[in-house]
């Protein structure tokens, strides 16, 4: 078991991933403790994991791993997670964007009672168009998942590794994994970190800050649902269901009151209105249609806990 794992998610960097091994070697080696880099090929389309493989050969403890094609960041964070041996695993973008000067500070919150530090971009360089949507989704996201942090979407993060790896990422996700820690029991901290202009290049994930939000507002939802109900979302769907079954015998209950107490003499009006008796239907109709899909997620979501892991990407090969 090694002290320290560093995670990089790498997707056509060539113009920076030569600069991003040699900071990192500089400054992890210098920690003093026994370490990892784990670089994670995303499907890069240019030179990276040529470059990749050179700085292999110059530089120790790396280890690099390549997907067949592009599985997305979160994809390459999984996998990195996995082949990562450290006793605290820290991630961080290729861009240069994030230093890894701050790792030694992460390390410092990492306390006993710390089992998450985020990294804080408090003087963040990028332009407005990114700096606004990212702020509005990080008060959406602390608001409704209970874990307040200023930047969900900085990509330096600590962790410690008995609590990361029970985290199982899907989609894009990556972004929420403190609030996933903090669902399986971690505690999680931030310290505000250095945050550079890019020097290279474009932003490889997320290039599209508005496409981006909107995809932040979707894996939401279904981080909520997991935080609150992945071990029983009968309690969901049944409410809704409950909630149309009411209605439908509520309408029913008006159609025979109608009957029995106002018209009975010449025979009820709302029993010939086809818009109350198909409203009623249909309500009775949806809450039926609720409650079967909790009763099939119930079993879907039994199933998942019992079946083996399958995982969301395919690596090419690995190189130690």
């Amino acid at each position: 078991m090694l002290d320290l794992s560093i995670v990089v998610p790498v997707y056509n960097e060539e113009e920076t991933v030569e600069t991003l091994c040699e900071r990192l070697h500089q400054e992890v080696s210098a920690i003093g403790k026994a370490y990892e880099i784990i670089l994670v090929d995303d499907g890069s389309r240019d030179r990276t994991w040529e470059l990749m493989g050179q700085c292999a050969q110059k530089y120790p403890n790396f280890v690099l791993v390549r997907f067949r094609r592009n599985f997305g960041q979160t994809a390459a964070m999984s996998a990195g997670f996995k082949e990562s041996r450290g006793e605290v695993v820290i991630t961080l973008d290729a861009d240069l964007q994030n230093d890894p000067k701050d790792i030694p500070k992460l390390l410092e919150r990492l306390t006993d009672d710390v089992d998450v530090v985020s990294g804080w971009r408090k003087d963040r360089k990028d332009n407005v168009i990114r700096r606004i949507p990212s702020r509005l989704a990080n008060r959406l996201i602390s608001k409704i998942t209970g874990v307040h942090l200023h930047d969900y979407g900085c990509t330096l993060k600590a962790y410690r590794s008995n609590v990361i790896k029970d985290v199982k990422l899907y989609g894009e996700m990556h972004r929420f994994i403190p609030a996933l820690a903090h669902w399986v029991g971690g505690r999680v901290d931030e310290a505000v970190v250095t945050h550079h202009p890019r020097l290279a290049g474009e932003a490889k994930y997320g290039k599209f800050a508005l496409g981006r939000t909107f995809r932040v507002i979707l894996d939401l939802i279904t981080v909520k649902f997991l935080m609150r109900y992945a071990l029983g979302p009968m309690q969901i769907f049944g409410k809704i269901g409950g909630f149309f079954g009411l209605l439908g015998l509520f309408l029913f209950g008006v159609m025979f009151f109608d009957f029995f107490f106002i018209n009975h003499e010449t025979g009820t009006q709302l029993f010939k209105r086809p818009f109350w008796v198909m409203s009623a239907f249909m309500f009775i109709l949806f809450c039926i249609q609720f409650i079967s899909m909790g009763l099939l997620a119930e079993i879907q979501i039994r199933t998942y806990h019992e079946a083996q892991d399958k995982e969301t990407y395919v690596v090419r090969e690995i190189i130690r």
